[in-house]
């Protein structure tokens, strides 16, 4: 365990590193200058025009301006937002909660009604199973932007049942605005973990040990409950996993689609006015949220699948 959690935070700080640099080399190859967006397209003076760069470290080389990020980084300087004026870390604190709660709705959806849907359709063949698998891959082939123009389009703009916009006041308001976002997220990867439980399960159905429960007439409740499901857990939780980080990675284009004002939809408006300090930071915290689900699923998989080891993982 020890040896794993020394191997896994390297991994994790090396792997951060490396995308630090290649954000941070993605934002300053760019085309646009900060500076433009600073003066508002007004002429400005060297003098002024020079205090911008020193200021930002804009004229400084590459490498230089590099170190000097990643420093600041370390030491819990996220630098000064070119669009907000104000200080980046503040900025990432007030919009982190909603992005959390609308990953944890998402999270649930995917869980439950992937795994429910992927049960019924292993157990229930004919006519069960197979709107289960057109429902599953619809689903799959569903960008989650598409989807959340589908949604706003039927339920927000026509029906009116939904909000439009905005992340809600309240918890009970907020769960309300949050319902269209967290299904458009969620779509996609409820077809995945639908389909991966269903073969799954129809794996552990072929197995020994479902057939002498079945011989010895133990009720199909419980086989679904202790054999199949039981079997299909260390699959289904490292599939679930997976899907998780990514959900991370999608909420970019769902938070701006819905006015949310979360960390994605923070990011989607920075990178149309080169807001570098911004993109640079929630770019790294995003990928650093993905490589920790990861190594969270590597920690719980062996609990769930003894036959796996640590940092083993089984396909499916």
């Amino acid at each position: 365990m020890i040896r794993f959690l020394t191997r896994r935070v390297a991994e994790l700080l090396a792997t951060l590193l490396i995308a630090s640099f290649l954000i941070f080399a993605s934002v300053q190859i760019a085309p646009g200058r900060p500076e433009t967006f600073l003066l508002g397209g007004r002429a400005a003076s060297p003098e002024a025009l020079a205090a911008i760069r020193e200021r930002y470290h804009l004229g400084d080389p590459f490498f230089a301006q590099y170190a000097h990020w990643l420093s600041g980084t370390l030491h819990g300087d996220l630098g000064i937002s070119i669009q907000y004026r104000s200080d980046v870390t503040s900025l990432i604190a007030s919009r982190l909660p909603v992005t959390l709660e609308l990953l944890a709705l998402s999270t649930v959806l995917v869980v439950v009604v992937g795994v429910t849907l992927g049960t019924l359709g292993a157990v229930r063949r004919g006519p069960v199973d197979t709107a289960v698998g057109v429902a599953t891959s619809a689903a799959v082939a569903t960008p989650s932007f598409v989807a959340a123009i589908a949604l706003l389009s039927v339920f927000s703009v026509r029906l009116g049942w939904f909000p439009t916009l905005g992340a809600g006041d309240g918890a009970l308001d907020t769960l309300w605005h949050l319902v269209l976002p967290a299904i458009a997220l969620a779509l996609p990867f409820i077809g995945v973990i639908s389909s991966v439980t269903r073969a799954s399960i129809i794996e552990q159905a072929a197995l020994d040990h479902t057939t002498v429960a079945r011989a010895r007439g133990v009720p199909e409740r419980v086989i679904v409950r202790r054999h199949l499901l039981r079997g299909a857990l260390g699959v289904i939780i490292t599939q679930s996993g997976l899907a998780v980080a990514n959900l991370v990675i999608s909420t970019v284009l769902v938070e701006y689609a819905f006015g949310l004002g979360g960390l994605g939809d923070l990011l989607a408006k920075s990178v149309t006015i080169k807001d570098f300090p911004v993109v640079q930071a929630v770019s790294l915290l995003i990928i650093a949220l993905f490589i920790g689900v990861n190594a969270v699923i590597d920690l719980i998989h062996p609990l769930v699948d003894p036959r796996t080891t640590l940092g083993t993982r089984s396909t499916a």
